[in-house]
């Protein structure tokens, strides 16, 4: 029998699953297009039914692959993607998402996320989306690479509206928003989005993650994966460019780490003791 995934709950009330599908360095033509979509439709098929891409991924090459891989399929999907911060001004935030749209296939993005902050004031950029929101064109919208103080000064602009969900960079190497951002984001109900959950690959191997997995009796990469489905609203995005990649990672749900599993994760990989910056890829 499948392993049921487990779930976040975002802002609004609607549960996602807490693994879903990265699609960074997709489209860049190291794997054709046909490849890519079965992979993304393959984790579809095991309920991995996040997929996140953004414009900036091959210059919109990433967004025509979940294209390709959502046809036919567009109503199992929660689509996310992303507007470059120099494109999020008021007009230049719409303009962005329409050209997403069309690249993408579809006429709605249940969640996009301003790709990190830059010049345009945050009331610019939450009035497009809003705009986007009550034209029926996104569900939700959020951020992507904001630290605790990005996010306040946020919420304060924002006021009364809120975003539903903060991507950043996450996994077991990169444990700094454990410090401070984890836990307020789960007090302000805002899902993490955990980008590069296996650290672009160099996870993989760990002998301490290689030591649990025999265990389990799964490899280094889903026992990775199954520390962050520990973590209450922290959504994985894993990227694979092969189906059977995927359907390995989906076993990170079949895992339930043990408290002395997790001891030696916290010894192999620290958890911070002071504020760091927010590390960014």
């Amino acid at each position: 029998m499948k392993a049921e995934l487990p779930a976040v709950t975002l802002p609004g009330g609607r549960q996602v699953p807490a693994l879903g599908l990265g699609t960074w360095h997709m489209g860049e033509g190291e794997a054709s297009m046909a490849e890519e979509a079965a992979s993304l439709r393959a984790g579809l098929d095991l309920g991995m039914t996040v997929i996140d891409t953004a414009e900036m991924y091959a210059d919109g090459g990433a967004e025509e692959v979940v294209g390709e891989a959502i046809k036919g399929r567009r109503d199992e999907v929660f689509l996310v993607s992303k507007v470059l911060p120099y494109n999020a001004s008021r007009a230049g935030t719409i303009a962005a998402c329409e050209a997403s749209l069309k690249r993408l296939g579809t006429d709605h993005i249940e969640l996009y996320l301003l790709h990190w902050r830059g010049r345009h004031p945050f009331s610019e950029t939450v009035e497009a989306f809003e705009t986007l929101k009550a034209e029926g064109k996104i569900g939700a919208w959020g951020v992507s690479n904001f630290d605790i103080s990005d996010m306040r000064e946020l919420l304060e602009d924002a006021e009364p509206h809120r975003p539903a969900a903060n991507q950043v960079l996450y996994n077991l190497a990169r444990r700094g928003i454990e410090f401070d951002l984890l836990r307020w984001s789960q007090v302000q109900g805002i899902p993490i989005m955990a980008y590069s959950p296996l650290d672009e690959g160099r996870l993989l191997g760990h002998p301490v993650l290689e030591e649990i997995g025999r265990i389990h009796n799964v490899g280094s990469a889903q026992v990775a994966l199954a520390f962050l489905l520990t973590k209450a609203g922290v959504i994985a995005i894993p990227k694979s460019g092969s189906p059977e990649r995927v359907r390995d990672n989906f076993r990170a749900s079949e895992i339930r780490l043990t408290s002395e599993d997790l001891r030696l994760l916290d010894e192999a990989f620290p958890p911070p003791t002071r504020k760091r910056p927010l590390e960014m890829i």
